[in-house]
Order: structure tokens, then C-alpha cells, then sequence
């Protein structure tokens, strides 16, 4: 198998490049589960987000970032858009997103009584990897809805044309690969 060496954070990892496309491969990139990189990780983009209320993260890959972000900051909690609405959601708003590794719509919803903690407020929006930008965006329309006021976007790892990027903090480059 194809891999990619990935080192973040002091932490070494060999990726498996798995096909998306026939014309695209990427590095797969998996924090669920992983420890280490998460406990790594959070402290060094923790220095880029003081002055924020809250962090904000999509549902599933984002979480334990953002809760050990969460410690780091010493905050006592974070919001997560979740990918459908739930029975004892208030209100919920709602976005559609297509991202790179998914490949098919998904929702995201906010809660109503999350909406109302970040409205007027400093937020922080997280996730794993930042590669189109596409799951960022539709989770910073959700905050704007909300009447929040998107201060840092931040991950782990940006990816292809993400790098570029000036308006995103991230620790390294994940490059992405040409399918055969």
C-alpha cells in the first residue's frame, strides 16, 4: 500500500493515500481514536485562538479537537453542528455541505439554543483537515445565521490549494495526489 509520512505536532504518522476519484488520491487523515496527535495538536493552535468565546466544529472528525481545544482554552464547552436534526433540537438551522471526502450532500444543524450562546460573539470554527473549504464555509454560514462573528478558522492540516489560504491556521501541508 501507498503511504504518505506525515509528521505534526512531533508525532509521526504513515497515511495510507487511498483514491477519491480516478484523477484524485489523498492521504487518509484520521483523528478518531488517535490520542497522541489530538493531545499534540491542540496546544499548538490553542496559542492562535485566545479572545475567542467558543469553538465550533462539524460533526464527527472535529470532536476531539475541539474538546481538548476546549481544555487547552479552559472553556467550559463547544458546539457541534451535527449532520441531521435531532428530536430535541429548538430551531435548528440548517446548511447543506459537500466535502471532498464524503462526496455527497450532508447536512449540518445547529441547534437553536446553540444559536442563541453565539450570537454577538468571538467564535472559533475547527476541524481535522481543511482542503476545498467547502465544510468550513457552509459551518461558517451556520455561525453567521446565528448572529456569530467568525474570528479563526483552524486545523490540524490544510490540504492542496488550502495551503495557499491566508485566512486559515493550521500546523502542516497535507499534499494531495494524482489518481492513476
Amino acid at each position: 500500500m501507498e503511504t504518505y509520512t506525515l509528521r505534526v505536532a512531533g508525532v509521526k504518522r504513515e497515511l495510507p493515500i487511498i483514491p477519491i476519484s480516478k484523477e484524485l488520491k489523498i492521504a487518509s487523515f484520521v483523528i478518531l481514536g488517535d490520542t497522541e496527535i489530538v493531545a499534540a495538536s491542540a496546544p499548538l493552535l490553542a496559542e492562535h485562538l485566545n479572545g475567542v468565546d467558543y469553538l465550533v466544529t462539524a460533526e464527527a472528525k472535529g470532536i476531539p479537537l475541539v474538546y481538548e481545544l476546549a481544555k487547552q482554552l479552559e472553556m467550559n464547552e463547544y458546539i457541534v453542528a451535527r449532520k441531521n436534526v435531532k428530536p430535541y433540537m429548538n430551531e435548528p438551522l440548517i446548511n447543506q455541505v459537500v466535502s471532498i471526502t464524503t462526496q455527497k450532500e450532508q447536512l449540518l444543524c445547529l441547534d437553536g439554543k446553540d444559536a442563541a450562546k453565539i450570537k454577538g460573539k468571538q467564535i472559533a470554527l475547527i476541524d481535522d483537515v481543511i482542503s476545498t473549504g467547502e465544510s468550513m464555509r457552509v459551518l461558517e454560514e451556520l455561525v453567521s445565521k446565528a448572529g456569530g462573528i467568525v474570528a479563526a478558522k483552524a486545523a490540524i492540516l490544510a490540504e492542496g490549494a488550502a495551503v495557499e489560504r491566508d485566512d486559515i491556521i493550521y500546523l502542516e501541508k497535507l499534499p494531495i495526489f494524482k489518481g492513476n
